[in-house]
């Protein structure tokens, strides 16, 4: 039986785009006993439960930077998907704190009221913009992954683990570019591609979802998963989604990469490849931490980054992904 089946679930951050296709793979696939969403959002999360009508669903208000009701939520839970954040990069250079007191802190919180309320294991979402950051939503999240990751420590003899997943750009989730350039090309307008040359990380969120309930299976505690996933140039994403509109290339805006990474060269000396995913390895494992057995090294001066990428998400495959609705 896979660990999250027939399980107690605690969602943070439910009522996102991730959140709501979990929530739909957990009831359909997974028969939980209790899945509890906790947000802090009443229109976003009234709005959500009108998607929903499953007596195991159970509905919290509440913000990971209160930890009272963190640990209010986390009674009787066995499993915890800590997908909470604040994450728009050009807010975050505005609003620096608030982005720290929520994915800092409020990940903290989450650690602390997890080991005290005995929870199994723990998942938490990263994103790419967390390796070598250049912006302060990413240098937020790569601060939380050290923060899971060290938490095996400091879990000490408790019995908690904590995991981490780190993946791109989700396809059609809320805010991303395709629907976007989707109401642009309906009106007719010109597209605007930041950088003609500029590459992005591409996922389902249906993978997105499955890769998550995959590493509670795999996880020890202490891993940082990275999908093996495809890359994409975002003039040819525009021109597929919208091939009779104008470009026009506007500029790289503050805070932002001409192309992504998810493993630097630094961490790849960690790292090993496991099937479609790679795991990048704990610096220090104090808690029994083991290598994966069937773990390959990635090459010497190994870079996961979008434009070196091997594996690449052509137009065909991109107009199927639209047209089915992923």
């Amino acid at each position: 039986m896979a660990a999250l089946d027939e399980a107690s679930i605690l969602l943070t951050g439910g009522t996102g785009s991730f959140g709501k296709a979990f929530i739909s793979y957990a009831l359909a696939n997974l028969n939980p006993r209790r899945l509890v969403v906790l947000s802090r959002d009443e229109l976003k999360q009234y709005e959500t439960r009108q998607l929903f009508d499953d007596p195991r669903l159970r509905w919290f208000i509440g913000d990971i930077r209160d930890r009272r009701r963190l640990e209010r939520a986390m009674h009787g839970v066995d499993y915890v998907v800590h997908a909470a954040a604040l994450k728009q990069v050009d807010t975050g250079e505005y609003n620096p704190f608030e982005f720290v007191q929520t994915n800092v802190t409020g990940s903290q919180n989450v650690i602390e009221a997890a080991i005290d309320s005995g929870i199994k294991k723990v998942v938490a979402l990263s994103t790419d913009k967390a390796s070598s950051p250049i912006n302060l939503y990413g240098a937020t999240k790569l601060c939380a992954d050290r923060l899971f990751v060290a938490a095996n420590h400091y879990a000490a003899g408790h019995p908690t683990r904590f995991s981490v997943v780190r993946y791109g750009n989700v396809l059609g989730s809320r805010g991303s570019v395709i629907p976007f350039f989707q109401g642009l090309a309906e009106r007719g307008d010109e597209l605007p591609v930041t950088d003609l040359r500029m590459t992005r990380f591409w996922i389902t969120l249906p993978r997105a979802v499955e890769f998550v309930v995959e590493s509670f299976d795999l996880m020890h505690g202490g891993e940082l998963y990275v999908p093996r996933i495809p890359s994409m140039r975002l003039v040819d994403m525009a021109r597929t989604i919208a091939p009779n509109c104008r470009l026009k290339e506007v500029g790289v805006r503050p805070g932002e990469k001409l192309h992504e990474e998810m493993i630097s060269v630094d961490d790849a000396r960690r790292t090993v490849l496991v099937g479609n995913r790679y795991v990048v390895m704990p610096h220090i494992a104090g808690w029994g931490y083991q290598p994966p057995a069937d773990g390959r090294p990635v090459p010497d001066g190994f870079c996961y980054r979008s434009d070196t990428n091997d594996l690449w998400l052509d137009p065909e495959e991109l107009r199927r992904l639209i047209a089915s609705g992923v």
